[in-house]
Parts: C-alpha cells; sequence; structure tokens
C-alpha cells in the first residue's frame, strides 16, 4: 500500500470515529425521550446556594412550562453528580462537601413521617429505626436501612436519621420528600442521601439537598406520576445555556 493510499485510509478511519462518537470536546446527549416530566432546578453559578425550580410536562408540541418557585439547595453550591448524564469535566460532587449535585437523576420514592402521602409515586412512610448510610466505610453507603433489619451496628456510623423529628429535636424538614437518585452505584465519596425535602426556614441552605416550603412540596408530589417517568434537573444556569441544545432542553427566561 502506498504512503497516499495508506493516509487516506486512516483519514477515513478518523472520519468514521468522529461520526460515531462526535467532535472531540462535544458533550453527548442523556437520552429524555422516555421522560414526560421534568423538575429543573437552575442556579446563577456553582456556588449559589439558591436556585429555582420548575416543572414540565411534556407535550406533541415539546415541553411546556407548568409552575415555579424558589428552592435552596447545599450550603456550599453544586458541583457535578453521577447520574444520567456523561461524565462531565470541573468540580465533583465528593461526601460531605456541602455541595447539591448537578445533572440529570431519576426520582425515587416518596417518604415522609404520615402513613400515607397523597403522591401517585411509591411512598414509604419512615420509622424511628429508618436510617440512610453517609459512612463512606460502609457497605450500605448511600441506602436507606431499617436498623431492625441490618442491626444497631450497621447505622452506628451514620449521621443521617430518616426520622429527624425523632432524633434531632423535632426537624421537621423530612416530614416529606422524595429521593433524588444520585450515585445510584454507591462510589464511594461520590456523595450520598441525596432527597427533595422541606427546608427548615425560607432559604436555609441544606447538606446537598433541594430544599423548599411545604405547600410547594405537596403540590410537587400531587404532580409527579410515575408513568410519566419524571426527571430531576439541576444546573447553574451558564452550564444549561452551554447542553440546552445538544441535550434538548427546554427553554427558559433569562
Amino acid at each position: 500500500m502506498t504512503d497516499s493510499a495508506l493516509s487516506t485510509l486512516r483519514f477515513a478511519g478518523f472520519m468514521l470515529a468522529v461520526l460515531a462518537c462526535g467532535w472531540a470536546g462535544a458533550s453527548p446527549a442523556p437520552d429524555l425521550s422516555a421522560a414526560g416530566q421534568l423538575v429543573l432546578v437552575t442556579t446563577t453559578d456553582w456556588n449559589a446556594n439558591q436556585g429555582t425550580l420548575r416543572t414540565f410536562a411534556r407535550t406533541a408540541q415539546g415541553w411546556r412550562a407548568e409552575r415555579f418557585f424558589p428552592v435552596s439547595i447545599g450550603r456550599a453550591g453544586s458541583a457535578w453528580g453521577i447520574g444520567l448524564h456523561p461524565v462531565q469535566a470541573g468540580l465533583q460532587k465528593r461526601e460531605g462537601d456541602g455541595r447539591s449535585p448537578a445533572g440529570i437523576f431519576t426520582i425515587g420514592d416518596a417518604f415522609g413521617y404520615a402513613k400515607q402521602a397523597p403522591t401517585a409515586l411509591p411512598y414509604v412512610a419512615m420509622a424511628a429505626t429508618d436510617w440512610c448510610i453517609d459512612d463512606v466505610d460502609s457497605a450500605l453507603y448511600n441506602r436507606i436501612v431499617d436498623a431492625r433489619e441490618v442491626g444497631d451496628a450497621a447505622v452506628a456510623g451514620s449521621t443521617e436519621p430518616m426520622r429527624r423529628d425523632l432524633h434531632a429535636d423535632g426537624d421537621q424538614r423530612y416530614e416529606l420528600g422524595f429521593i433524588i437518585e444520585h450515585n445510584r452505584k454507591a462510589t464511594k465519596g461520590a456523595g450520598s442521601c441525596i432527597f427533595a425535602h422541606l427546608w427548615k426556614a425560607p432559604g436555609a441552605t441544606t447538606a446537598g439537598c433541594t430544599a423548599m416550603a411545604e405547600t410547594d412540596m405537596r403540590n410537587l408530589l400531587v404532580w409527579l406520576r410515575p408513568d410519566a417517568h419524571p426527571l430531576f434537573m439541576l444546573l447553574p444556569l451558564g452550564e444549561y445555556r452551554r447542553l440546552q441544545a445538544a441535550w434538548k432542553l427546554p427553554d427558559i427566561p433569562d
């Protein structure tokens, strides 16, 4: 084979790789086509701990905005989490960093203190023995477990009782909420126990969750439907604008 022919073959192989994988530096788009509902939180930048939550429903014409309200997030802002989105360059969520995970995530079970709640999501009534394990050395890391099943020793290293009203001086923040499924494979140290829950006071920040007023939470839980395969997304506005076209995200006001 001549040098010219070899060069042509190499270039053709390069172009095939480009077509298959996209140009270097481009961010592959996550597949959101099955999602009929989107819960979107945007903040002004990576260090902002206040944001706006917007809900969208998919129609034949595309995403339709439905409601919006203020929320608070991690006290230190946000950082890239582990979810449905491809790995992104930049600050990554770590256990104990006080940042909420950014990206796209499935929505898990609703939970709370009452025996039942007005939501179509699967609902789990939490007991005094339920804990979410945030101990990075635990084999149960990033799981909600019942001490009656796993033993008291298994939850001894965790600081996340799911009945905070009984273990944390009457704290009502977990009275109602839902799981944001960050780090589902429980990568050690990548962050755990990420929820949407009630805020302690208007604008009060969290350790990495998303918090809101009780009325807004109740309305959100009534709206969410498992058959719509709802997703939760959190992004600083700059990142949202960067990814909007490629990820086919809805328009939001400037």
